[in-house]
């Protein structure tokens, strides 16, 4: 059997394996976002959860991603839920291109706010390729499933503009 399919079953040597062996790394990669531990144990039990429940319901039949991908895909969006609604400022993109790091920008909360002002003036298509492609790390095809682009070569060239406009946007402040 799969191991979706002993999710499915809550098949408890399963659920045990697969909590314990990702639960150290979610809790290094949920650091980041400046959340209590004690935060950060609650979405990583709510983010197993729905995952279960996902499995239940058959919404990973079929998945491509690796089941941590998955997992800690849920989580994350349960932290940026979390963070919105203590209305912390956080960024979802982590790291530009050519090597600029965020963490450098993150040291100055002026940066910052530019940052967010021109990821808003890009426009929401250009803000989720770059999200998608830069943080979450998908592939173009990926994208290509998730936003309305038909081809490759059209979703490559509006990354290529959106991300020259950023880098235009950043270099003017």
């Amino acid at each position: 059997m799969t191991e979706i399919e002993n999710l499915k079953r809550r098949d408890g040597k399963t659920l045990e394996r697969i909590y314990t062996s990702y639960r150290s790394g979610f809790l290094m990669f949920a650091s980041k976002y400046n959340l209590s531990r004690e935060d950060i144990l609650d979405v990583y039990q709510d983010a197993f959860v729905a995952l279960i429940e996902n499995a239940e319901k058959g919404k990973l039949d079929g998945l491509n991603a690796k089941l941590k991908t998955y997992l800690f895909s849920i989580g994350k969006y349960m932290i940026f839920s979390k963070l919105r609604k203590n209305k912390k400022d956080f960024v979802e993109i982590e790291t530009l291109p050519d090597g600029l790091e965020w963490a450098e920008i993150d040291e100055n909360n002026q940066h910052i706010s530019q940052l967010e002002e021109n990821l808003k003036k890009l426009g929401e298509q250009c803000y989720k390729i770059l999200r998608l492609f830069y943080y979450e790390e998908r592939k173009l095809d990926e994208i290509m499933e998730m936003l309305p682009y038909q081809s490759k070569d059209v979703l490559k060239s509006q990354k290529a503009r959106c991300l020259k406009q950023l880098k235009e946007m950043l270099s003017k402040n």
